[in-house]
């Protein structure tokens, strides 16, 4: 059979058409290429070592501020009056005992004042004793009528009176010895000198102030707590206090206020100090002795409560982004999710999570802060290999031609 014969152009037609069709084949036909978001996504952005929460005993604390001020302080004044100062023995950080001289007055009008006591008391006793043996010698009368009754009733006043003068005149005495013995300011108590307002040659008044003195050295600490914290505190507690100078002090509550500031609606805790905390003598002041406490300084402490469990996280895995913490959970995919969760005590390196945060949860420990939320993580929690230690090189031995030379 003879075909039929076709022009160039058909030709050429034909195979435009047939070329076009296969490049349309080709490109219906082939596989699509994979999207590049996606497969940046897939890639892991960050090597990371991951953590479970753990159950920890966190000591539950009660912060609070205060003052530390004397336990007692006592007021040494002048007990008497128009007294010229002669010698003042204390000066203020002196540690005195209980009746240890501080000060004396000049004594010179007082002696002479007992001195002339005395003589009223001698003369009044001179008195008595003549008035004693006259209303003697009227008694062996009575009976022989030489003598009135009258007579003998006023012989029994004026002894009686005399006797009277006898003891007003001792008392005048003693009143004088005491006096002198007033020359001297004694500490009451054992204690250090607070403050000193004694002047030497001074003429002071009785009741004039003369010493402060913090009895037994002794300083609490007055911390000021909320109506609703004071229930939680109890006598006996302990209680971390820091004082502004730095010193670190563990002291005991000793009482609570029974009443709240109506104003602040705070109450008052008061926690003894040991002594060893308060004023140091002089020459250890002198030298700027650190973790001194003085009264007056303002103080902040922390009352232990006891101790609860709680849930908590290193402290490496928590981040804080925008003012909230989030943590990073780890999903079976390897893929994070940021999780906001809310924080509470701090102990060493771990942190408590109070909310937001399953117990069984699987966290990024390390590298968190470099994450977002949906990211692929590699994890890799393989410890390091421990590096043996080098061991030495055991010494060649000796060649055998040095033997005979060593034997030599």
């Amino acid at each position: 059979m003879n075909l039929p014969k076709l022009s160039p152009v058909a030709l050429a037609t034909t195979a435009a058409v047939l070329l076009v069709a296969g490049v349309a084949v080709y490109f219906i036909t082939r596989p699509a290429a994979p999207d590049a978001s996606k497969a940046a996504a897939v890639k892991p952005a960050l090597t990371v070592t991951t953590t479970v929460p753990e159950t920890a005993s966190l000591p539950v604390r009660l912060s609070a501020n205060g003052n530390i001020t004397a336990w007692q302080e006592a007021i040494i004044g002048s007990e008497s009056n128009g007294l010229r100062l002669v010698k003042v023995m204390a000066n203020v950080g002196d540690k005195v005992k209980a009746g240890q001289v501080l000060a004396v007055f000049s004594a010179d009008s007082v002696q002479t004042e007992v001195a002339q006591a005395r003589a009223n008391l001698a003369e009044a006793e001179a008195n008595a004793a003549d008035a004693i043996a006259n209303n003697a010698r009227a008694r062996t009368l009575e009976n022989s009528g030489a003598l009135s009754a009258q007579q003998i009733a006023q012989y029994a006043t004026a002894e009686q009176s005399a006797k009277a003068r006898v003891e007003a005149a001792r008392a005048a005495l003693d009143a004088q010895q005491l006096r002198g013995r007033q020359t001297q300011v004694l500490a009451p108590d054992n204690g250090v000198i607070s403050a000193r307002e004694a002047t030497l040659g001074a003429v002071v008044g009785a009741g004039t102030e003369l010493f402060r003195m913090i009895r037994g050295g002794r300083l609490e600490w007055r911390a000021e707590v909320t109506s609703y914290e004071v229930g939680r505190i109890k006598p006996g507690m302990v209680a971390q206090v820091t004082a502004a100078s730095g010193a670190q002090i563990k002291g005991r509550v000793r009482m609570i206020a029974p009443s709240v500031d109506p104003q602040t609606r705070t109450a008052l805790v008061y926690v003894d100090l040991p002594a060893s905390a308060g004023l140091t003598p002089p020459t250890k002041a002198a030298e700027g002795a650190p973790g001194m406490a003085l009264a007056g300084m303002f103080a902040r402490g922390e009352f232990d409560l006891g101790a609860t469990p709680a849930l908590t996280i290193p402290q490496q895995a928590l981040v804080i982004r925008d003012g909230f913490n989030y943590v990073f959970r780890v999903n079976p995919n390897n893929q994070v999710s940021q999780i906001k969760v809310q924080t509470g005590r701090l102990s060493g390196q771990r942190v408590e999570i109070t909310s937001g945060l399953d117990a069984n949860a699987r966290l990024v420990a390390s590298g968190a802060g470099f994450l977002n939320d949906g990211d692929v993580v590699r994890v890799n929690d393989t410890p390091p290999p421990t590096t043996a230690p080098a061991t030495p090189a055991a010494p060649a031995p000796a060649s055998v031609a040095s033997a005979p030379a060593a034997a030599k």
